[in-house]
């Protein structure tokens, strides 16, 4: 046993001494935080896309939904969507120039990168409650959710099993049907024609947990569950980002002699802006 290998602990860790890899122990918990809910997004982003692919022929185009743009008229697809994102990428920025004047203990420096991060956050949160109302509003067109059964049309009957979305394409209120057994089959009637299938079903507007103008309900399930989940993330954030800027203008963080604390809600600001950018690309690209 006398030439048992002897390693030094300190190097074993790789100079981390008592904080292994040099890591605090609010910056690991941060870490492994992230990375358990990193899974959960994993796992509501793969759902999405399973029901997106099965439905692929219902699912309504999100630049034929998201089109609006605040005072501004006609149709804008997807541009304030995109805004939003680049406000959020913005912030993340704006995180690393705080975590940068912390590291030369700069407080002038952290106070403003910090505050602009926290207008960042609370600009895209104001624009996701505006999208949010818009959606649930929805058009001045409207659609007709028709009840369940058989139709006759000029060009055969349709069995309907979980429902039609009609929805008007023109003044002249020419419709467009679309069954959801017969996937990706648009079957053309007159104003005339929809009339008399009105009285099956009802008008509905905009988009809840259980109807859909735009198309298949789930559509709406999967987009105010996933945006509002990380709507939630974004809004704690803020919360913690407030908090650490009262601390920071209150000269906690100069006392402690680090501003560490800046860094672990940076990690977290940073995680929440790209999670948004795979819902972005997910949701709104894809």
């Amino acid at each position: 046993m006398s030439n048992a290998i002897s390693v030094d602990k300190k190097e074993a860790w790789g100079g981390g001494g008592k904080s292994p890899f040099g890591a605090s122990y609010g910056k690991l918990m941060m870490w492994f935080f992230l990375m358990s809910d990193a899974l959960s997004f994993t796992g509501f982003l793969a759902a999405y896309g399973f029901y997106r692919h099965y439905y692929g022929a219902l699912w309504p185009s999100a630049e034929n939904v998201f089109t609006h743009f605040p005072f501004m008229h006609g149709d804008h697809p997807l541009l304030y969507v995109a805004l939003m994102t680049f406000i959020l990428i913005m912030s993340s920025v704006t995180m690393v120039l705080a975590v940068e004047a912390g590291h030369r203990m700069n407080k002038k420096g952290v106070t403003l990168w910090m505050g602009l991060t926290l207008i960042g956050g609370a600009i895209f949160l104001g624009s996701q409650a505006w999208e949010w109302a818009h959606f649930i509003h929805g058009s001045e067109l409207g659609a007709i959710e028709l009840g369940r059964g058989s139709f006759t049309l000029p060009n055969g009957t349709v069995e309907l099993t979980k429902g039609i979305i009609a929805r008007w394409s023109d003044e002249s209120k020419q419709a467009l049907l679309l069954p959801w057994k017969e996937a990706g089959e648009y079957i053309q009637v007159t104003g005339a024609q929809m009339q008399e299938m009105v009285a099956n079903g009802h008008e509905i507007h905009g988009a809840n947990l259980t109807h859909n103008e735009y198309g298949h309900p789930l559509f709406g399930d999967f987009f105010f569950f996933i945006t509002g989940f990380h709507g939630t993330h974004v809004f704690s954030g803020v919360v913690l980002n407030f908090v650490v800027f009262v601390n920071i203008l209150m000269g906690t963080y100069e006392k402690r002699g680090h501003y560490e604390m800046v860094e672990k809600v940076g990690l977290y600001w940073h995680f929440v802006d790209l999670v948004w950018v795979f819902v972005f690309t997910f949701f709104y690209l894809v």
